[in-house]
């Protein structure tokens, strides 16, 4: 299955009664958001640094924004420590699909995590 993105299309392989679905992450960018489709993997850049999972944090906020599911139901498959992931999501492909070309959600950027104002003490 595959939906058409902005510079492509989309890859989404089944797995049990959701999908897989392979991301290309740049992490330390200067702001979150999705920047495209290539090669079937969908594009990411994320603020946060490759390191003791931050970047990872915000790839499934990312992700989970992007076809609005909760970030606790974007599972890593494969490419924790990789810039090359797979993750899986709890939705059929067809479904996944459909929220993708809806937008349901698929924001350019993201919010950073609640849990304050934003401002610092």
């Amino acid at each position: 299955m595959s939906a058409r993105g902005a510079s492509g299309d989309l890859e989404l392989q089944p797995d049990g009664a959701g999908s897989r679905l392979r991301l290309r992450v740049s992490a330390g960018a200067s702001r979150s958001r999705v920047a495209g489709i290539h090669g079937g993997a969908l594009k990411l850049s994320v603020a946060a640094p490759p390191e003791k999972g931050k970047a990872n944090r915000d790839v499934k906020r990312l992700v989970a924004a992007a076809f609005g599911v909760a970030p606790r139901e974007v599972e890593f498959v494969a490419g924790e420590t990789s810039p090359d992931k797979v993750v899986r999501l709890p939705l059929s492909p067809g479904e996944a699909a459909a929220r993708w070309a809806a937008g349901a959600g698929a924001p350019d950027t993201i919010a950073p995590p609640s849990g304050g104002d934003g401002r610092k003490p």
